[in-house]
């Protein structure tokens, strides 16, 4: 059983998600500002989170950032915005994934079933051993953590997954398409965006240097891949 915090300053578009997602048996918890996402995810079990971006007290962004500090729930941004900038913006808060409003009822069933397969499916593959180590960057596969120089970072889960796939295999390039349909589970349509603000997201926290990457490194027109450093 899935707990679903589902957070709107509209109560009717948290009763229309509910509805939405009724029928997979999910259990919710519900928010209408910020301030109370955040606190309902520190004080619950909470496996997925649908997000409203504006909202008062706190918007939907500053939560997202007050969240990722102590929790990498899978969280899905709602927006009345189709903008990209918006989505980007959300993405390098911290996102998982976005829907913009008004909802397609199939979409945001679709979506939140994808989130909670990835969250799920972390370390799931049978050959990858419980700790990885690539340079000063140690990632534990049992407790889904990881570290840089033994300091502990916070990692979404896009971004654990990721790192977790390129660690597993050192030196390997992989194609944006690869990497996203590894990843994302998903067919790569128009995927370059979304993969490059994740990578991005994952060398600042990974990096000393971000614009020179130590480990995490842009073979041009090949893809990624991840080195033990120099």
């Amino acid at each position: 059983m899935y707990n679903i915090l589902l957070c709107d300053d509209q109560p009717d578009i948290v009763n229309a998600l509910k509805i939405y997602l009724a029928p997979e048996g999910y259990v919710f918890y519900e928010a209408f500002n910020g301030l109370q996402a955040v606190e309902a995810v520190r004080k619950q079990d909470i496996h997925l989170v649908l997000l409203d971006v504006m909202m008062p007290k706190m918007d939907g962004i500053t939560a997202l950032k007050q969240i990722r500090q102590f929790s990498n729930v899978p969280i899905i941004l709602l927006t009345a915005k189709s903008e990209t900038e918006d989505m980007v913006l959300g993405l390098n808060a911290g996102a998982d994934d976005y829907i913009t409003k008004p909802f397609v009822p199939a979409e945001v069933l679709a979506r939140v079933r994808s989130q909670l397969r990835r969250y799920d499916s972390l370390g799931s593959r049978v050959n990858t051993p419980n700790e990885l180590q690539v340079g000063n960057i140690t990632l534990n596969d049992t407790t889904k953590t990881a570290c840089v120089d033994g300091t502990p970072v916070t990692l979404t889960p896009i971004e654990y997954n990721i790192l977790k796939l390129l660690m597993s295999n050192p030196g390997k390039v992989y194609s944006t398409k690869a990497l996203y349909e590894a990843v994302w589970q998903e067919e790569a349509i128009g995927s370059e965006g979304a993969v490059a603000v994740h990578i991005r997201h994952l060398r600042e926290k990974i990096e000393i240097d971000p614009s020179n990457p130590r480990y995490l490194k842009v073979v041009w027109g090949q893809g990624y891949k991840i080195e033990g450093g120099r």
